[in-house]
């Protein structure tokens, strides 16, 4: 029975492995990741359990500099939500200099009264001496309450991390239903692994520019899901890439989430993908609250 619970705010640029770390601690896939910048556009609940302590996890957009209303949307989700936190994680690589990003979010930290915690991920990537130093730049930069090496990847220090975040739980009722792993419906879990192959698969701006919507999702009698998908995008020449020839970029997208999607459904799933422009749907208040990146 869950006595413990405590909320956990995932700060760091992008792609420094933030959504790796959430779906490390809570043990399944509940935020997409790929190699690109950007991934993660808006914060999501990974819920972790161990013994009688609840974690919330919230993992957020990489911060960076908004060219568009929706970055702008990003940038105001990870300063949100380094509000009514228990701890902050600030995720950094093995890198001995801190960027600006991370000189933002650690000024921010500073006018918040909440432990922070420097995990320093991808450790498996540097020999262990190479750490001496990126720790203490960060020691110099601000009274971190603990810093740990991790590597998300592998799991190397991720039970350890869980330990160390669990002294900032609080004693009450959980949070979430102890059978919860995400705030996130199923509806949005599947767009996002829609989003995660094109992130993979296409060119670097492509994907970017692309908001899923979930047209239907029904199951038939025999278990079998139907989910049928329009993909978004704003150029009609990126509709063509997305597409393909013969249409087998499409069909190598849509292979690759349907598999990612019955694995986190249970059940088997025909999934059907539609291409349309919506020319410069980031920078339109209208189109960002239809594909659920304003709130009402």
């Amino acid at each position: 029975m869950i006595k413990r619970e405590g909320i956990i705010a995932v700060i760091g640029r992008p792609n420094v492995g933030k959504s790796t770390l959430v779906n490390a601690m809570v043990g399944e896939k509940v935020t997409i990741v790929s190699p690109k910048p950007q991934t993660t556009r808006e914060r999501i609940y990974g819920i972790a359990q161990r013994g009688d302590t609840q974690l919330v996890f919230a993992d957020t957009p990489g911060f960076h500099r908004s060219r568009n209303k929706l970055g702008e949307y990003m940038v105001k989700v990870v300063e949100d939500s380094v509000g009514d936190v228990d701890c902050v994680c600030l995720v950094v690589e093995p890198v001995a200099n801190i960027g600006i990003q991370e000189e933002s979010l650690i000024k921010r930290i500073g006018r918040m009264d909440v432990p922070a915690v420097l995990v320093i991920n991808k450790a498996d990537t540097v020999n262990p001496e190479e750490l001496l130093p990126v720790i203490d730049i960060y020691s110099k930069a601000y009274n971190f309450d603990e810093i740990m090496p991790i590597s998300a990847k592998n799991g190397q220090g991720v039970e350890e991390l869980f330990k160390l975040l669990s002294k900032y739980a609080y004693e009450g009722q959980p949070l979430f239903p102890e059978d919860m792993i995400t705030d996130q419906p199923e509806r949005k879990l599947v767009a996002e692994l829609i989003r995660e192959k094109m992130l993979i698969l296409l060119q670097r701006e492509v994907p970017h520019g692309v908001a899923i919507e979930i047209e239907s999702f029904k199951e038939r009698d025999d278990g079998i899901i139907d989910i049928s998908a329009t993909i978004y995008c704003e150029k009609s020449s990126h509709k063509g890439i997305i597409i393909g020839k013969n249409g087998e970029m499409l069909r190598k997208i849509g292979s690759m989430a349907r598999r990612d999607i019955e694995q986190l459904l249970g059940s088997k799933v025909y999934l059907q993908t539609w291409v349309k422009v919506k020319e410069n749907w980031r920078d339109s208040g209208a189109n960002l609250k239809t594909f659920g990146y304003v709130e009402e």
